[in-house]
């Protein structure tokens, strides 16, 4: 796929087919990751790869436990509402499916620094910058190989527990979930507001 055609595809796809990823695909995938910019060209990133029921329940505990009271906040929600409205209607009660029914669970570690969560300069986010140009490549990558990314970022301490689970050491973070997977045919397509580049350039000055 054209790389251009792989930037316009990629969505984020929360319905998946219940078909397996072949290790060869899924390699070329964190390959392509790897080839992210990195601030210290050591590339301290590692990647956990659940496929099995059972790993992924226990990883996925944390989301299966806030799933209630997410309800309670979409009843706030249109669903017939704006495209912001409708992909909270969408994404909401599917924050553990969207990842429990993907063929593979990627949760992708950083190696982080004392200053990364309260920065001091600008050089305290360099890691954080760097795995989010890793999880870009992945979701391209994917959309290029036939297949779709969800993704789901952590909230308070659910990822440090997740990190503990899955052994990881106390200095790497987890700045989200991904789920990779063969998208579902019927798919739900939730609807973009689209620009162009002329309505978001300015020359000289905004």
């Amino acid at each position: 796929m054209d790389i251009y055609d792989a930037i316009y595809n990629r969505r984020i796809t929360r319905d998946f087919q219940d078909k397996i990823v072949p290790d060869g695909i899924l390699e070329r995938i964190i390959n392509a990751g790897l080839q992210a910019p990195t601030h210290d060209h050591l590339r301290n990133w590692e990647f956990v790869i659940l496929k099995d029921k059972q790993d992924k329940e226990q990883a996925l505990q944390f989301i299966k436990q806030g799933v209630k009271p997410q309800l309670e906040i979409l009843k706030q929600t249109l669903v017939n509402g704006t495209p912001q409205q409708k992909m909270y209607a969408d994404a909401m009660p599917k924050q553990y499916s969207m990842l429990y029914n993907a063929s593979h669970i990627i949760l992708p570690f950083f190696k982080s620094n004392s200053g990364v969560l309260h920065p001091s300069s600008v050089s305290s986010l360099n890691p954080i910058s760097s795995i989010w140009c890793v999880i870009e490549n992945i979701f391209l990558a994917a959309t290029a190989e036939g297949l779709a990314c969800s993704m789901r970022i952590p909230v308070g301490n659910e990822g440090l527990s997740v990190a503990q689970i899955v052994g990881a050491p106390d200095d790497y973070l987890l700045p989200c979930y991904i789920g990779l997977g063969y998208p579902a045919d019927d798919k739900v397509v939730v609807e973009q507001v689209e620009y162009s580049a002329k309505q978001k350039m300015h020359f000289g000055k905004w």
